[in-house]
C-alpha cells in the first residue's frame, strides 16, 4: 500500500517546494494539497467538522500552482489535489491546467475532485449548491473529452462547446487517475459511472471490508470490474495496525495530514510518520 499526505499549502506555512523534497527525500509517494478560492466572511455555511472554521481554509495557495512548485524539485512525488472544487472551476481552463502539470512533471498528477459544501463560495462562482452535483458530472465529462480528442466537444445541459483544439494532452493515458471524495452511495455511484478511484474518509461509518464490497458490488451491477476503482483513503490514521488492516483489505493508498504548524515542526512530524512506511 502506498503511503502518502495531505497538507493545506498556506502561506504561513512550510515553503511547499521544501516539504516535497522533504517528502521525496523520506520516502512518501505522494502529496495531495486541497483547494478553496476564497472564503466568504458571511460564514452562513456551517463547518462540517463544527465549530470555528479553522485559519488555513482563507489561506490556501492555489493547487496547481503549490503542485508546480512541488514537483519542479522533486522526481517521484505523485502530485494530487485533495480536492479540487469542479464546481467553482471553468472545464476548460481546469483542463488545460491538468494537462500541462501532468506532462511538465512527467505523468505525476492524481486529480481528486468534489463538490465542495461551501454554499456561498460556490454561489461567487456562479454555481448553485443544490446542482453541484450535475455540474461536477458535466464538466468532468467535458474535461476527459478536452485531454481525449484532438477535436473536442461537448454537449450537456449545463456545460456545452463545439470542436475545439485543446493542447498539451496530459502524459497520462487516457488522463490523470480521477478520485473523487464523498462516502454516501451517491459518491459511489458517481465513482462507478466517471472516475477511476475513491476517496473517502474514516470515521464516517468506514468499516474497510464493508465499505469495499459496497464499491465493488456497485461496480459490478453497473458492468464494470471493480479492479479499475483504486481507493485511497483521506486522513488515515498514522497507526501501525490501522495500516496494516488496510492494506490487508486491499486498500491502495493511505494518505496522512500534516498540521499546518511551522516548518521544524511539519518536519518533525514527517519523521514520525517514516516508520509507517515500512
Amino acid at each position: 500500500m502506498k503511503i502518502g499526505v495531505f497538507y493545506f499549502p498556506v502561506d504561513y506555512g512550510i515553503n511547499i517546494a521544501e516539504l516535497a523534497t522533504a517528502l521525496e527525500e523520506r520516502g512518501f509517494e505522494s502529496l495531495f494539497v486541497p483547494e478553496h478560492t476564497h472564503i466568504p466572511t458571511s460564514r452562513k455555511s456551517p463547518f462540517p467538522s463544527g465549530g470555528e472554521l479553522p485559519k488555513r481554509y482563507a489561506h490556501t495557495h492555489d493547487p496547481f500552482v503549490a503542485l508546480s512548485f512541488a514537483a519542479a524539485v522533486t522526481k517521484k512525488l505523485r502530485l494530487g489535489t485533495g480536492i479540487c472544487l469542479i464546481p467553482e472551476r471553468d472545464p476548460i481552463v481546469t483542463a488545460k491546467a491538468v494537462a500541462s502539470l501532468d506532462l511538465l512533471s512527467g505523468g505525476r498528477v492524481e486529480f481528486g475532485i468534489g463538490g465542495g459544501w461551501n454554499v456561498e463560495e460556490m454561489e461567487n462562482h456562479g454555481a448553485r449548491y443544490n446542482t453541484r452535483f450535475k455540474l461536477m458530472r458535466e464538466r468532468v465529462l467535458a474535461m476527459k473529452a478536452l485531454w481525449t480528442q484532438d477535436e473536442a466537444e461537448y454537449h450537456g445541459e449545463m456545460v456545452d462547446f463545439d470542436k475545439v483544439w485543446s493542447f498539451p494532452k496530459p502524459a497520462q493515458r487516457p488522463h490523470p487517475p480521477i478520485l473523487l471524495g464523498g462516502e454516501t452511495d451517491y459518491t459511489l455511484k458517481r465513482v462507478v459511472e466517471y472516475c477511476d478511484g475513491w476517496f473517502p474518509r474514516p470515521g464516517r461509518g468506514f468499516e474497510i471490508r464493508q465499505q469495499l464490497d459496497r464499491l465493488h458490488n456497485m461496480a459490478k451491477a453497473a458492468g464494470r470490474d471493480p479492479r479499475t476503482i483504486s481507493t485511497s483513503v483521506f486522513r488515515a490514521p498514522p497507526d501501525k495496525e490501522a495500516l496494516k488492516e488496510y492494506e490487508a483489505a486491499g486498500i491502495d493508498r493511505a494518505v496522512l495530514e500534516i498540521p499546518d504548524q511551522s516548518r521544524d515542526e511539519i518536519l518533525r512530524v514527517l519523521d514520525g510518520y517514516v516508520p509507517l512506511l515500512t
